[in-house]
């Protein structure tokens, strides 16, 4: 399999791959200068505001999508049969890997909500106050990602981490788009919850 750069994962995020884990270091990290100074506290915030906002969102995404999402969702939202990135770290791990594990979790999302938002600007063009939350969360998630490539670099010289995504919605039929954008907020709500209480610790000032 591939080495994806960072760079690359961000312009590649609605491409499906499919990859081992791999870290590699070096002297191919871009400048420190990257991280701002308040660093840490933005990737805090950043993840709070992720995890406080996670809910609505799902909740209103079923909303918009009608019957039979609404009153069925626990059938047909359920993530059993979609891919999304293990996630085996806890409060105790080390803080690199972490830092590597959420890379992975926020590049996946951040692909996931792509074509979620294209289904949804495609399947709902009038729903605007989801498209506006959508646009928002993948707004939050592409800082999240770029704050923790500059920490990755900065604190462990790794610039390049194997990325899996998930499968694309393009060519499904519109009822398959709807259940696969709802399994995959589904299991973000699951799983946001538990990101930020590993990673927050991790985040205070060493």
């Amino acid at each position: 399999t591939g080495v994806v750069p960072f760079v690359a994962l961000l312009l590649l995020q609605r491409r499906p791959v499919a990859s081992r884990a791999l870290l590699v270091t070096g002297s191919g990290c871009p400048s420190h200068s990257l991280c701002r100074s308040n660093v840490l506290e933005q990737t805090r915030k950043q993840v709070a505001v992720l995890n406080a906002t996670a809910q609505e969102l799902f909740s209103l995404y079923l909303k918009c999508q009608g019957e039979p999402f609404s009153s069925e969702s626990d059938k047909l939202c359920n993530p059993a049969g979609i891919f999304f990135p293990a996630f085996r770290v806890n409060r105790t791990s080390e803080r690199k890997e972490v830092m590597v594990a959420m890379y992975k979790l926020f590049a996946f999302l951040n692909a996931s909500l792509g074509n979620i938002t294209r289904d949804q600007e495609e399947l709902n063009p009038m729903a605007k106050e989801l498209l506006e939350r959508l646009h928002n969360t993948t707004k939050t998630t592409r800082g999240l990602i770029s704050n923790l490539t500059c920490l990755l670099c900065k604190n462990y010289n790794i610039f390049q981490v194997d990325v899996r995504y998930g499968d694309s919605s393009k060519g499904k039929s519109a009822f398959k788009k709807k259940q696969q954008g709802c399994q995959v907020l589904r299991k973000y709500v699951q799983v946001i919850g538990q990101a930020a209480r590993v990673l927050l610790p991790h985040l205070s000032p060493s």
